[in-house]
């Protein structure tokens, strides 16, 4: 049974199951295949937005989401998280630095790059130079993935990916499928691990 995660550096959210996700795999033996997909451009397809966004107005059900974040942080010892302070941020290019990674089998070191630099270090992570510095620090081929990320292909690829997000029923990030069925949030991996142990 194909396993898939759906992700954007741009959501602490994603990075937060990104880090749960090897727990998962060890207790099932699955292996996710993760997929970058762009955040805003399933947001402008769907006419979804942002919880922050979403939830200016309501500020119990803030608090709520904040509190179900810290709740999940202490669960699974994940004490390195903090907010980025440019958030929110946009993630065009480490997106496409994504797909380009991801075509060169050096997906798993580059996310954990970005993914740290986003959601531990703070970094300012739409500044080319400081996401060079990233993937440098890293052991990564910086020079090549940023230029890879302006090739046509990539960013085609980059687009393709999150329509055919969209066209499955994607409206946030993360997302997961296992087989065709489709979760949604890092609230629903437990259902995600049971439908793989099933």
């Amino acid at each position: 049974m194909k396993a898939e995660f759906l992700f954007d550096f741009g959501s602490p959210n994603a990075y937060l199951a990104w880090k749960v996700l090897p727990e998962v795999e060890a207790r099932t033996g699955a292996s996710f295949d993760p997929v970058p997909c762009l955040l805003g451009g399933v947001f402008k397809a769907t006419g979804n937005q942002s919880p922050i966004q979403a939830n200016a107005n309501i500020p119990a059900k803030m608090a709520y989401e904040m509190l179900e974040m810290r709740r999940f942080i202490a669960r699974h010892g994940l004490t390195r998280f903090q907010m980025n302070p440019h958030f929110p941020v946009n993630t065009l290019l480490i997106m496409r630095i994504a797909v380009a990674a991801k075509r060169g089998g050096l997906l798993p070191s580059a996310a954990a790059a970005l993914f740290a630099a986003m959601w531990e270090d703070g970094g300012k992570m739409d500044d080319p130079a400081v996401v060079a510095e990233v993937l440098s620090r890293a052991g990564l081929p910086a020079d090549r993935l940023l230029a890879a990320a302006g090739e046509a292909d990539v960013k085609a690829d980059l687009i393709a990916n999150t329509e055919r997000a969209v066209a499955r029923g994607v409206f946030g990030l993360p997302a997961y499928f296992v087989g065709d069925e489709m979760w949604f949030g890092k609230d629903r991996l437990r259902d995600v691990e049971e439908a793989l142990a099933r």
